[in-house]
């Protein structure tokens, strides 16, 4: 019965992300900015929660359109869509994420900015995306561990993907991304740490799912911590800032 629950649930994701592609690539290609921002942060929602996980937003502004950058440590796949469902982003994602079956088409048509960070000229032009995104109002999301871990800690920083963000002088949000399971047995209140989320090493997206799906209910926190202003900063002082708040964080 549990293999039978698990198999609906994938056939309903893809089933999500079938719409989710012809979405992106009618109504909302002819929607105006606050109205792309409203079907992001609702579908995202919407996906995660087919998938068993919900989102818990804590201490997040409420100024959901003001032009900042999210700077986040990366646990799995599902964080692009949790920060999705509190502000609309522009991720800066590694160029293989534009191969993925379904999702990558999706990814382009709702505004990713894909890098090939082995070359030295996609920092130039990373630059002129990320400044012209922001001088349009939209948010810009970035995770500079450059991969994935287990969420226990972070990783070191690479200070070169936030070259644009503080060349620009912009407002960096430095975000915590954990993952709790909540207790479904009657009696148990403390929620717990769950590494279930967690898209690390070799794992597929489907060893990935069923992860979640066995731990469930899923809970992905987003908390923010600091808005740092980077005018006057270098890109190190930006990602030490961000990575010593954020492991912090993370380590509680």
């Amino acid at each position: 019965m549990r293999n039978l629950t698990f198999a609906w649930r994938v056939a309903r994701l893809f089933a999500k992300l079938l719409v989710g592609l012809w979405i992106s690539a009618t109504s909302f290609a002819r929607a105006d900015s606050p109205q792309r921002h409203a079907i992001i942060r609702s579908w995202s929602r919407d996906l995660l929660h087919l998938a068993g996980i919900e989102v818990r937003a804590v201490n997040f502004p409420d100024d959901a359109e003001r032009p900042v950058t999210l700077v986040a440590n990366h646990v799995s796949w599902a964080d692009i869509f949790a920060l999705n469902t509190q502000r609309a982003c522009h991720f800066i994602a590694k160029a293989e994420l534009r191969r993925w079956p379904l999702a990558g088409r999706l990814l382009a048509n709702v505004g990713t900015v894909f890098i090939n960070r082995s070359e030295r000229k996609e920092t130039h032009r990373l630059k002129e995306v990320v400044h012209r995104l922001l001088d349009a109002g939209e948010t810009v999301a970035v995770f500079p561990e450059g991969t994935t871990s287990a969420g226990r800690d972070v990783l070191k920083f690479h200070a070169s993907l936030l070259e644009p963000i503080v060349a620009s002088e912009g407002e960096v949000w430095v975000v915590a991304i954990r993952y709790f399971r909540r207790p479904a047995a009657h009696g148990v209140v403390a929620e717990q740490r769950t590494d279930a989320a967690a898209y690390i090493g070799a794992m597929s997206l489907i060893e990935s799912l069923r992860a979640i799906h066995d731990a469930e209910p899923v809970i992905a926190e987003v908390r923010f911590i600091e808005a740092i202003n980077c005018a006057g900063m270098s890109r190190r002082e930006v990602a030490q800032r961000a990575q010593a708040l954020i492991g912090e964080a993370v380590r509680a």
